[in-house]
């Protein structure tokens, strides 16, 4: 069993209903075009919320806007604005009198018979029930307008919050990453007399130090982020404005007033007494005076309403592209962290490498000095070897002496330049 589903959409671009009877299983988009040709208002520039300031989900069937339970499975009203608008002026003419309510309208004074008199009244009385409807479906419009820019509103202090919070990491990471570069260049600079150097290193971490600098711009967000406190504040602004509460209270009173005078006519005897209608036209003037006050006022709150709704839309991307620079910055920044610790880990394996290349180089200079000393120097009975100062036999010339300080400077010579050519290695296998 199919219940027939009837939607209703106020266009608040023109305070007109235009209403649509739902095909089973239609789309939002079908639906769509066929606003579009009794609005106007393209199907991309179509925006339909809910009471509560939902938008319309495009992905699920047109029966979304219907909702079921104590309001009626029959209608329901979805409110249109036009994205493409962003102030709204508002319609200021009242809807059309009848032909008898403005034929009183334009005399009040004159005399009709009383059962004549009570069906004029009656449709004055449902002009003025429907002055004060035509208003309160347009103020709960504006109030759904409300409520979808504070859900952007909330959208936009989340990407905000999350935007400071990186730059904040940002920041520190900055600060960090120089603090340490500073460190590490003031150490390279001291042990660069009798430890490592290397030049190729050297220009890499002042280029990463300039770097850093450049990276320091996206943590710059401040141009945003007043903005974003301006805008939130026009907002609260708008929230604490008295046109964002209901402003009906006098048309209400005045339909009151216009039942009360029915109810009064309605107990006259149906005799063939004459009255006028002055009473009764007198609230009908007052009525559409004060609705044209208040659609004044709720327009205008709500063109203010949808020009920060705007502003927000337009934030949006701009706080994209901030929190991908940032995202870029923060990258950047640990990468070249990580590439300085390696190559300073790296020293540290070529300075512990060099190191063991000195004791080895030591050690070899010890055992070949020795080893030619047994040759020339002259053993004790004993076997043990006596003083080389006491004990070596200096010929007169000296020649022999000469020799083996020779052999030795020779030997001290062929190490060191060994030393040379392995220090050469090693600086030239230094990528950094």
């Amino acid at each position: 069993f199919f219940f027939l589903q009837i939607v209703h959409i106020l266009n608040m671009t023109s305070a007109k209903i235009v209403s649509f009877l739902l095909h089973s299983e239609e789309s939002l988009h079908s639906l769509q075009i066929r606003i579009e040709v009794e609005t106007g208002i393209s199907t991309g520039n179509q925006e339909l919320l809910l009471e509560t300031g939902i938008c319309l989900d495009p992905r699920k069937p047109a029966s979304q806007c219907v909702i079921d339970g104590v309001r009626g499975w029959d209608s329901y009203m979805v409110y249109l604005f036009d994205k493409s608008k962003t102030v709204y002026d508002g319609p200021f003419a009242s809807r059309s009198l009848s032909d008898c309510v403005n034929y009183i309208v334009q005399d009040s004074k004159i005399q009709l018979p009383i059962p004549q008199l009570r069906k004029v009244w009656a449709e004055a009385v449902h002009y003025v029930i429907g002055l004060k409807e035509d208003y309160s479906r347009l103020f709960q419009g504006q109030r759904a307008a409300m409520l979808s820019l504070l859900r952007y509103n909330a959208n936009l202090i989340k990407m905000k919050n999350n935007m400071v919070s990186a730059s904040q990491q940002l920041k520190a990471k900055l600060e960090f990453f120089h603090q340490s570069i500073r460190l590490d260049l003031e150490r390279y600079s001291d042990q660069m007399a009798y430890g490592i150097s290397s030049e190729k290193m050297l220009k890499a971490w002042k280029e990463m130090e300039e770097k850093a600098s450049q990276c320091a711009q996206a943590e710059d967000i401040g141009y945003l982020d007043e903005q974003i406190m301006a805008l939130h504040t026009e907002i609260v602004e708008l929230q604490k404005s008295p046109y964002a509460r209901r402003q009906g209270e006098v048309m209400e009173s005045l339909e009151q007033k216009a039942i009360d005078l029915y109810k009064q006519l309605k107990t006259r005897p149906p005799d063939h007494a004459y009255s006028d209608s002055t009473d009764v036209v007198k609230i009908i003037v007052q009525t559409v005076q004060s609705q044209d006050r208040v659609l004044k006022e709720l327009f205008g709150h709500l063109s203010k309403l949808l020009g920060c709704k705007q502003k927000i839309i337009d934030l949006l991307p701009k706080i994209e592209v901030a929190l991908n620079d940032i995202k870029e910055a923060d990258n950047s920044v640990m990468q070249m962290q990580g590439k300085r610790q390696r190559e300073i880990w790296h020293l540290l394996k070529i300075a512990c490498t060099q190191s063991s290349s000195r004791s080895l180089v030591s050690s070899s200079l010890e055992g070949t000095a020795s080893t030619p000393a047994a040759t020339w120097l002259p053993q004790s009975s004993s076997g043990n070897v006596p003083h080389p100062l006491s004990s070596m036999a200096i010929p007169e010339d000296g020649e022999n002496f000469v020799q083996v300080i020779e052999e030795n400077l020779n030997y001290l010579e062929l190490f060191s330049s060994i030393l040379q050519e392995v220090r050469q290695e090693q600086n030239s296998s230094l990528t950094v």
